[in-house]
């Protein structure tokens, strides 16, 4: 089937970029619930499994059923601005209330009892489901989210770089193998939706999303804005293990063990874990941890009886050589 998104003028002019924390969310539990579909993100899968034991997230994976037709709207509003943090946007699907039950209306299939308690008290069931989504985010998605933030945020800049070389058709015509601009129109191989859908002169939201691979997952529907969900580029390198050499300028300012234990944070790690990596006592480990949050270079995510320490953004680019936000 082929999803036709027909462009206006208007749309043209109106069509965006953003990145979604919470449409991340939502679409990795399509992962958790369904490793072996998702060869490319089973690494990410098998990290957080055992740790989503201790996290309550009942309803979250009954809104996303597997195989997933469609997810209700209310749950990841397309974001009003290009970089919104978690918390904005569970603000937003709060506020919801009033879009539930007609939303729910169209998904096939019967409810589950969590779902038909959110659909006769929507106020409390989304109450419920922000609470539900901070946990597994703290559990599954804040340790990695630098990495992945950035990842998304070079997309932006790549898409960026096209449109100023050839403007909206060279930008549009290798966004992902399932989609052609033709005319005027953007062309979606699409799994269960077919025809001509206006943009009803609100432009188009692009989205990539890491957790939306292998497909690409649209929004037409009013009163949303909509909104295209597709797989970045370089997805394959993301959960590549790529501990990097701690420079000998860094260690000069924050100490040579500090600087090892960022460079040993190619991925989330505990302080068992990193004490192993290198070669020292967990006390010892934690007191460098405490020191290297402070300094806004690593974060710390509990999750029950795990914590997990994450290197910043800026840590990221200081092992790197980059300046930060380059």
């Amino acid at each position: 089937m082929t999803l036709d998104l027909t462009f206006t003028a208007h749309d043209i002019a109106n069509t965006r970029f953003a990145i979604s924390p919470l449409g991340e969310v939502m679409a990795s539990v399509r992962v958790v619930k369904n490793p072996q579909a998702h060869p490319l993100l089973r690494p990410w899968a098998d990290q957080v499994r055992r740790r989503l034991q201790d996290v309550d997230w009942h309803l979250l994976s009954d809104l996303v059923p597997v195989p997933t037709v469609v997810i209700a709207g209310f749950t990841c509003t397309p974001p009003a601005t290009s970089v919104p943090d978690i918390d904005l946007e569970l603000v937003t699907m709060r506020g919801a209330a009033d879009r539930v039950r007609s939303d729910l209306d169209h998904i096939p299939g019967p409810r589950t009892k969590r779902v038909q308690a959110l659909y006769d008290d929507p106020d409390k069931g989304l109450e419920q489901l922000a609470e539900e989504v901070g946990a597994y985010w703290e559990a599954a998605m804040a340790p990695y989210w630098p990495r992945i933030r950035s990842l998304l945020e070079g997309e932006i800049l790549y898409r960026a770089r096209l449109l100023a070389e050839g403007g909206i058709r060279r930008m549009l015509a290798d966004l992902d193998d399932a989609v052609t601009w033709q005319d005027g129109t953007l062309r979606i191989r699409h799994r269960y939706a077919s025809g001509a859908r206006s943009l009803r002169g609100l432009g188009l939201l692009l989205v990539p999303c890491v957790f939306a691979s292998p497909r690409v997952f649209s929004v037409t529907t009013p009163p949303y804005q909509p909104t295209v969900r597709y797989p970045p580029r370089g997805l394959a390198t993301l959960w590549e293990r790529r501990e990097l050499d701690a420079p000998e300028a860094l260690a000069a300012v924050l100490g040579r063990t500090r600087a090892r234990l960022l460079a040993a944070l190619d991925q989330p790690a505990s302080t068992r874990e990193l004490a192993q990596r290198a070669g020292l006592s967990e006390p010892g480990v934690n007191q460098h941890l405490t020191a290297l949050r402070k300094a806004g270079l690593c974060t710390a995510h509990r999750t029950g009886r795990y914590v997990l320490y994450a290197r910043t953004a800026t840590a990221e680019s200081l092992l790197s050589g980059r300046a930060p936000g380059s």
